[in-house]
Order: structure tokens, then sequence, then C-alpha cells
């Protein structure tokens, strides 16, 4: 079985080199439940696997991957886009995402959703 190598991201926390099994299972333990995959053009050398349904079952929100929020841990890979195949991530690119997904992001985040509560409940920012 093939080994991956990526970046988990727990909420609140720092992203985590790992390395892990590419198979459906490890993936499914990692984001504890159901599988996703999310893309962004502002990212768009990678693929985020995420909990499909971290938001329906309550899941802490995460980080924000600019046109959402992912909500539970969530693993940042490289993606062939060719053949669809998921590749590991790079000395680079684990740097860059490091870099990324940083304590700043974290508040930005929090920011974030902090604002579109408030927001929901009838106040203006």
């Amino acid at each position: 079985m093939d080994q991956l190598r990526g970046l988990l991201v727990k909420p609140n926390k720092l992203p985590e080199e790992i390395t892990f099994d590419n198979s459906l299972e490890k993936k499914q333990e990692l984001v504890e439940g159901y599988i996703e995959y999310a893309y962004s053009d502002d990212f768009p050398d990678v693929a985020f696997i995420c909990n499909e349904e971290g938001k329906i079952n309550g899941l802490p929100y995460n980080r924000d991957i600019g046109h959402d929020i992912i909500a539970g841990n969530f693993i940042i890979i490289s993606s062939n886009v060719e053949d669809g195949e998921d590749v590991s991530l790079s000395d680079k690119q684990i740097e860059k995402y490091k870099k990324i997904f940083n304590d700043k992001s974290i508040e930005d985040t929090n920011i974030k959703i902090t604002n579109i509560i408030l927001q929901n409940n009838g106040f203006e920012i």
C-alpha cells in the first residue's frame, strides 16, 4: 500500500506533518468520518480531504479556505489533476502550507466565524 505525506490540520492547532496509508479507511480515521475532497482557487496546487458531514455533525470549525470554512480535521495533500490520484506534498508545499495555516489563520478564521454568528443574530458588523 502506498504511503502519502501530507499535513493534518486540526481545529485551533498548527498543521502537523504526517505520513499515512493511502487508503480510504485511514483517511476516514484522520478526518473522523466520511471523506470529501475540497478544492480552492486560492490553493490550486493541493486538495483538502475533510469530513463530508463535519458541519452537519457539529464538528468545530477549523480553517477558512477562501470559499468555505472546513469543520473538523482535514488533510492537505497534492493532487495529480491528470489522473486524479493523491500525491504526497513536496518539502516546498509542506513549508508553504505550514506558513499559510499558522496561528494568524486560526485567529482570522475565529474572527470570521464570530462575525458570521453575530450577523446571523441581527448584529451589524
